[in-house]
């Protein structure tokens, strides 16, 4: 397990600028990214005991997480 923030610039740091754009111009990439920014926060804050949780509730804040990533990539691998 890392205790390490998995931020969307650090995850495709290539695609930065496009994530700027899309954030602005695609409501429904705005709404995923600001949906994987929170739910990532989540997460952060049960790794490092900030808001402990139960295991079961943790792991499935970590499969909502990848599934944001992947539809988050999908938008960014067509733009």
């Amino acid at each position: 397990m890392s205790h390490t923030p998995h931020e969307l610039a650090e995850e495709f740091p290539d695609k930065a600028d496009l994530m700027s754009q899309l954030k602005q111009s695609d409501a429904h990439f705005a709404r995923l990214s600001d949906a994987y920014h929170e739910v990532n926060r989540a997460v952060h804050r049960a790794e490092t005991n900030v808001e402990p949780m139960e295991e079961l509730a943790e792991v499935d804040l970590r499969k909502k997480r990848a599934a944001l990533k992947d539809e988050i990539w999908g938008i960014l691998a067509k733009a």
